[in-house]
């Protein structure tokens, strides 16, 4: 991943709060909902409700598709991004501590509540693997899809540029064009075969 693309990654991902979480039904409809999220670099959080449908789709097929963006006043403004990924749960004491220092300073909202309980809403989080960048002021619809590696996700974004690479290695490009016409089936041809087979 470019740190360009780095960068307007975390942007997009910093400066909205909400997002459109996507999962798979058992009869195999898809389902969205409207989810707060907050973000540690490219991981995304949130809490998840036992007793909710998606919670059930999760625990049967982790594979989600999320959109973020906002509202604009000029086509060329459009900014946004879509990924897919696999949700965990969280059970790791330390990282369920640092996420939620994290949602009180993008909810302040929140800070007063009381922790959600993991046997009512345990925390989730989804690491993307595929991510479609979109960026009109680059020209009308234009979009990169880029394939997620382990490096792009140990990459924090106040530290990139203190050899965003690490141990200065050459830098991967697992970055392509999308393709028209748009969507995940036209694009995997272009994709590294280590991904081929997998169904966004």
């Amino acid at each position: 991943m470019t740190p360009e693309l780095h960068d307007l990654i975390i942007g997009q991902l910093a400066q909205h709060r909400i997002m459109a979480l996507a999962t798979n039904r058992s009869d195999g409809w898809p389902q969205a909902t409207t989810v707060s999220y907050v973000n540690d670099g490219l991981s995304l959080y949130c809490f998840i409700a036992r007793v909710g449908q998606k919670f059930a789709n999760i625990l049967r097929d982790p594979r989600v598709s999320i959109a973020i963006g906002g509202d604009f006043n000029a086509p060329e403004a459009i900014k946004g991004i879509s990924l897919a990924g696999k949700a965990k749960l969280v059970d790791d004491r330390s990282e369920f501590e640092r996420v939620w220092i994290l949602l009180t300073k993008r909810f302040p909202e929140y800070a007063g509540w009381t922790r959600p309980s993991p046997a009512f809403a345990p925390l989730f989080r989804i690491d993307p693997e595929i991510i479609s960048v979109l960026d009109y002021s680059k020209g009308f619809g234009h979009s990169d899809l880029v394939v997620v590696t382990e490096l792009d996700r140990k990459t924090r974004a106040e530290t990139k540029s203190q050899d965003w690479l690490g141990q200065g290695k050459p830098a991967p490009k697992p970055v392509v064009p999308a393709v028209r016409p748009t969507g995940w089936r036209s694009a995997m041809r272009f994709l590294p075969d280590y991904i081929r087979g997998h169904k966004a």
